[in-house]
């Protein structure tokens, strides 16, 4: 059950960090203002309280784990939102990134 908590906190963390860059991209580049640049900050600041409920206190752990998280994310949010067509080594690349970030994570210790 933590194992299944902490994947859905990585993935809503996801969802804040990503989402709240790509606003601040569209609120400068796409020159879309600042109420796209706002809501981008807020997003980013929400993620980063989320980050803080996982339950393992080392913070350079966690914020080690979620990079894999981030790469297969922005993948994926770049095909949804921008229609992104990802290549194979895209693909690949944000694989290996999800294996580090299980390994970093959820590897057994012997505390």
């Amino acid at each position: 059950m933590l194992v299944a908590r902490s994947a859905a906190l990585f993935l809503v963390a996801a969802l804040f960090e990503i989402g709240g860059a790509w606003l601040v991209w569209q609120g400068i580049r796409e020159h879309r203002g600042w109420a796209w640049i706002g809501a981008g900050v807020i997003a980013l600041g929400v993620y980063g309280a989320v980050a803080t409920l996982q339950s393992d206190d080392n913070f350079g752990r966690i914020l080690a784990a979620y990079g894999g998280v981030f790469v297969a994310g922005s993948i994926a949010w770049g095909m949804v939102a921008d229609g992104y067509r990802p290549d194979r080594y895209d693909v690949a690349g944000a694989l290996i990134c999800l294996a580090g970030m299980a390994m970093i994570m959820y590897a057994p210790r012997g505390h």
